[in-house]
């Protein structure tokens, strides 16, 4: 899917235990529709998105995007309900009616259907892994620089490699 928004948030960066760089920013996407009593065009309701990014991307990601500018990210949607165990205080997925074979499971022992105190909290949440990452150019204007892979070079004469 592709979506266009502006970046709700900065990009967080990290890179994994394994060595992975990653990015994780959030986006706020308005739709807009035409008044027709007003002639004009009106900002309806917005969606936020958490995008995810890889590797080069996530880098790339980290060194180009600001809060507030306008973007375009292609990627694959996931949606996924979560839920906060509250006995043992820690967030944790379900899935979704239609997903992963069945149902959402059902409440855990203890925890009462009526709102009460022990009724633990869910939420829905709409993330995008991207693949691609850009600035919105109807918008505004932008300078690409391409990002330099260092790579040994490889000498023909001994079959070494230097730096």
């Amino acid at each position: 899917m592709t979506v266009v928004g502006n970046a709700a948030t900065r990009p967080d960066f990290w890179e994994t235990a394994a060595g992975v760089a990653v990015a994780r920013f959030r986006l706020a996407v308005t739709v807009r529709r035409w008044d027709r009593g007003r002639e004009a065009w009106a900002d309806a309701y917005t969606s936020f998105y958490t995008v995810w990014t890889w590797r080069t991307l996530a880098a790339n990601v980290a060194g180009s995007v600001s809060l507030g500018e306008p973007l375009v990210v292609h990627g694959t949607l996931r949606v996924r309900e979560r839920e906060w165990d509250r006995e043992r205080e820690r967030e944790r997925d379900r899935p979704l009616q239609g997903e992963g074979g069945g149902e959402a499971a059902p409440a855990a022992p203890g925890m009462d259907s009526g709102g009460g105190a022990h009724q633990s909290r869910r939420w829905v949440t709409a993330e995008i892994d991207a693949m691609a990452v850009g600035h919105d150019l109807t918008r505004g204007t932008s300078a690409f620089r391409r990002v330099s892979q260092a790579k040994p070079l490889l000498n023909t004469l001994t079959g070494t490699t230097s730096p």
